[in-house]
């Protein structure tokens, strides 16, 4: 071989095993890859969503990044779906921790395709259900990618987040809107809005749900989630809801080291509001027998909001826990 040639071979096997050693050498939580995907989905009034009322919906395309976690093959995923203040940097600590684990990740962003940043204090500017029909046509895109399980598909959600979470695992609201073919594995709200109670709405997927949430949360309180859990236990659900005294509403900020609380200056709060799905799919103040608005009396503001370095490392290691034993990671 001349020897021009064998000094290219040589650069070019040097060039390679040097490509290998930084693939080895990645930090364990760092992801081989990432993409950003279009998700076709819908803004609609909470009384369409819950009607079925797709005609009158207006089109809209929200976004998700897919982070493929290391490992071959199909890969389990969690989704995870923002609050009020849309995607932060809590979510990218959560992100590590999975990735690390051999976990993908998907992040939705449903505010920034339909114009919106935060609706804290205006929670009027998008109804309380559209989150669902995003998680829904992730799980259309999830279903068909060739990197993911689609039997492993975990859904997670914080704040408003968590309350999409949550009542996306209604068998009702899957019926309507999930047309993807598969379910979620499992449902992780963390700190979620309970206080609406909905027709047929202990007769969630046969999955498991794990609730996270803080004892003095002034945001979403603990209160009515207990209630809504007792009801889903007498109906012989798999849901268990963890309670962390001293954290405060968005208390898994600890993992970034956050330890302080403040309030949510101007954030709305349905904290005292007791709010029924009604005839027609009509939320329902039950307090007034009048629709639910956000002008009503028992909307307040000012919640606190903080994170909890211990408490939050108490649910991450419950939720990679969870995790590990779902998808039977060694």
């Amino acid at each position: 071989m001349p020897t021009a040639f064998r000094v290219m071979a040589l650069c070019i096997s040097m060039l390679f095993a040097g490509i290998g050693a930084n693939a080895q050498s990645l930090p364990k939580e760092a992801a081989v890859r990432t993409e950003i995907f279009p998700i076709p989905s819908l803004t609609l009034s909470d009384q369409q969503f819950l009607s079925g009322d797709a005609a009158a919906a207006k089109p809209v395309t929200v976004a998700g990044e897919f982070r493929v976690a290391q490992g071959t093959g199909k890969l389990p995923v969690v989704v995870l779906m923002h609050g009020s203040s849309g995607v932060g940097a809590t979510t990218e600590a959560w992100v590590h921790e999975f990735n690390a684990m051999g976990i993908s990740t998907f992040v939705i962003d449903g505010f920034t395709g339909r114009g919106l940043t935060v609706v804290g204090p205006n929670q009027a500017l998008l109804g309380r259900l559209n989150l669902i029909i995003d998680i829904y046509r992730s799980l259309d895109i999830l279903a068909k990618h060739p990197r993911v399980d689609p039997d492993h598909i975990v859904l997670m959600g914080f704040s408003r987040g968590g309350q999409a979470a949550l009542y996306a695992s209604l068998d009702r609201f899957n019926k309507l809107w999930n047309k993807s073919g598969v379910q979620f594995a499992a449902y992780i709200p963390f700190y979620p809005d309970c206080s609406t109670t909905y027709q047929t709405d202990t007769e969630v997927a046969a999955r498991p749900i794990r609730i996270f949430h803080g004892t003095p949360d002034d945001y979403n309180p603990v209160k009515s989630c207990k209630a809504f859990v007792e009801r889903l236990k007498a109906a012989g659900r798999d849901v268990v809801l963890t309670e962390y005294p001293d954290s405060a509403h968005g208390f898994d900020s600890g993992l970034l080291g956050v330890n302080t609380v403040t309030v949510s200056t101007g954030a709305q709060t349905a904290r005292n509001c007791h709010i029924r799905e009604g005839d027609g799919g009509v939320l329902m103040n039950a307090d007034t027998q009048a629709p639910f608005a956000y002008k009503d009396s028992c909307i307040e503001l000012d919640p606190h909001v903080g994170g909890n370095p211990a408490t939050a490392a108490e649910s991450r290691k419950a939720v990679v826990d969870f995790l590990q034993a779902l998808f039977k990671l060694g």
